[in-house]
C-alpha cells in the first residue's frame, strides 16, 4: 500500500481518536475504507461514553460501514494496534488490510493477522504515539481497564 495514502486515511482515524478524548473517552479511532478508496465507516472507542465494553474504535467503524456483501479488499485503519477482539473481527469478516498508526504503546494482534494473510502496514506515527502516551500518563487506570490489565 502507498504510504502517503495510508497516512491520509490515518488522519480520519486520528480525528476520531481526538473526538473520543474530548468526550472523556479513550483516544483510539478507526476507519474502514473500501477497495476503491471510499470511506465506508468511521468510529472511535466509546467504552467509557457508552458504558459498553465492546465499543472499540474498529467495531464502531465496522458498524458504521453497515452491511456489505463482502469485506474483501477493504482496509481497516486504526490509530493503535488492534486488540484480539478487533483482530478477530478483521479475520472473521475477511478484511484484507489493516493500517496501524502505532504499535509502540500497545502491541495487539497485528502480527497474528499478518500470519493469517492480512496485509498489515504499521506506520509508527509519532502523533499517534504521543496521543496514547499522554493519555496513559493522565489516565493509567482507564488504560489498564481498556487493555484488560489490573
Amino acid at each position: 500500500m502507498d504510504e502517503e495514502q495510508a497516512r491520509r486515511w490515518l488522519a480520519t482515524a486520528v480525528d476520531e481518536a481526538r473526538a473520543g478524548l474530548a468526550e472523556g473517552g479513550i483516544p483510539i479511532g478507526a476507519a474502514l475504507y473500501g477497495a476503491d478508496g471510499t470511506l465506508l465507516g468511521r468510529g472511535r472507542n466509546r467504552r467509557v461514553q457508552d458504558g459498553d465494553p465492546s465499543a472499540h474504535g474498529e467495531t464502531a467503524a465496522f458498524r458504521a460501514a453497515g452491511r456489505q456483501r463482502s469485506y474483501r479488499g477493504t482496509t481497516m485503519v486504526t490509530t493503535l494496534s488492534p486488540c484480539w477482539y478487533c483482530s478477530g473481527l478483521v479475520r472473521q469478516f475477511g478484511i484484507s488490510r489493516v493500517v496501524v498508526g502505532e504499535a509502540e504503546t500497545f502491541h495487539g494482534g497485528h502480527d497474528w493477522l499478518a500470519e493469517h494473510g492480512v496485509e498489515v502496514v504499521v506506520l509508527d506515527d509519532p502523533g499517534c504515539v504521543a496521543l496514547m502516551r499522554e493519555f496513559i500518563a493522565a489516565r493509567p487506570e482507564l488504560w489498564h481497564e481498556d487493555i484488560g490489565e489490573e
